[in-house]
């Protein structure tokens, strides 16, 4: 198959300390696992090879993901390609055994495997987890492992105790993981920048997964993460950067903001946005996925996908040329934080 021409989803970017190296696009694979509506395996075996085609040579799973589908179906299409020639991550936090309660759909998985979570962020669990992740991968060479949805967005009061299992034990794993070289970073994949904070504080990581908070709707993390994160050489792995879906169609599309229906003033924002994109003839898809990958903390921006099509729209928009003026008026009318680096500079 012919390899498309984008050279900028193909650029390379340095993950933390370590010799990683992650393209500027990566692709997501929640929507291999079925998010919100499944895909046949054919239909997930296409995405990845339209990843493949565009250049993008990061890809990033979960246990989560499909209650382990995405793992096998990313696994059987990357073993196709060499294994030196892309990075993985997945992420561990839980393990599977086969399910004993009727799946009740809140997670938003059509169809999901017949497998159910523990949480479990011990050593133990851990290793557990990443051993389990290997095989369904049918891949030994696990490039980056990230500890996934520790917080109170996932866990509520319960989070008090899973940090504890992670601080006394699971940070444990993880060190000896990286110090015997069978994985190359580590880091946490979340949807909190504080999460991320507080485990800098406690424990050396080398890159987070940060979903949906640094976009061109939110950009809090300018106060705290991402000047941390320069200072100590961390990379974010950017995810979510259309919000869950509002800033890949605008109002055209299913306004969706955080996985949930958007509220009204994020409704009126993007209005705002999208007024200001048109303006420039700009497509606002490709000012959501530019604007976070220029900050110098950020390695790579990972898009979910669920058909070679949807690939192919993310990687045009990443790579579509847009006017330095567009940034400097969204900046003026306030849409962008003055802090923010913006693309070009």
């Amino acid at each position: 198959m012919a390899q498309e021409h984008h050279p900028k989803a193909a650029q390379r970017c340095r993950i933390g300390r370590t010799a990683l190296e992650v393209s500027a696009l990566g692709l997501g694979t929640a929507p291999l696992g079925g998010l919100y509506r499944d895909l046949s395996e054919d239909e997930a075996q296409a995405t990845v090879d339209a990843a493949w085609q565009a250049g993008i040579r990061f890809f990033d799973t979960a246990p989560h993901y499909g209650h382990t589908k995405a793992e096998h179906r990313l696994g059987a299409a990357l073993r196709r390609h060499p294994r030196n020639e892309y990075v993985l991550s997945t992420k561990v936090g839980r393990h599977f055994v086969p399910r004993t309660h009727p799946y009740d759909g809140s997670e938003g998985w059509q169809d999901p495997l017949p497998f159910e979570a523990i949480f479990d962020y011990t050593r133990e669990g851990i290793l557990r987890s990443f051993e389990d992740s290997q095989q369904r991968l049918g891949l030994v060479d696990i490039d980056i492992l990230l500890v996934h949805d520790i917080g109170r967005y996932t866990h509520g009061e319960r989070n008090a105790h899973y940090w504890r299992q992670l601080s006394e034990s699971g940070f444990k794993a993880l060190d000896e993981l990286r110090k015997a070289g069978v994985v190359k970073a580590i880091g946490f994949g979340v949807n909190e920048r504080e999460v991320i904070l507080e485990a800098m504080r406690e424990f050396d990581i080398d890159c987070a997964l940060l979903a949906g908070r640094y976009t061109l709707l939110e950009q809090a993390p300018l106060d705290d993460l991402l000047p941390e994160c320069e200072k100590k050489g961390v990379s974010i792995l950017l995810g979510g950067a259309f919000n869950s879906g509002i800033l890949a169609r605008g109002l055209q599309g299913d306004l969706k903001f955080n996985y949930g229906d958007a509220p009204s003033e994020i409704v009126e924002r993007v209005a705002r946005l999208d007024a200001v994109c048109r303006r420039y003839d700009a497509p606002l898809a490709a000012a959501a996925l530019q604007f976070p990958y220029a900050h110098p903390a950020v390695a790579t921006v990972l898009n979910g996908a669920r058909s070679a099509a949807e690939v192919r729209e993310n990687a045009a928009s990443f790579e579509t040329p847009l006017p330095r003026e567009l940034w400097l008026a969204l900046r003026d009318e306030g849409l962008v934080d003055p802090r923010a680096p913006l693309p070009g500079e």
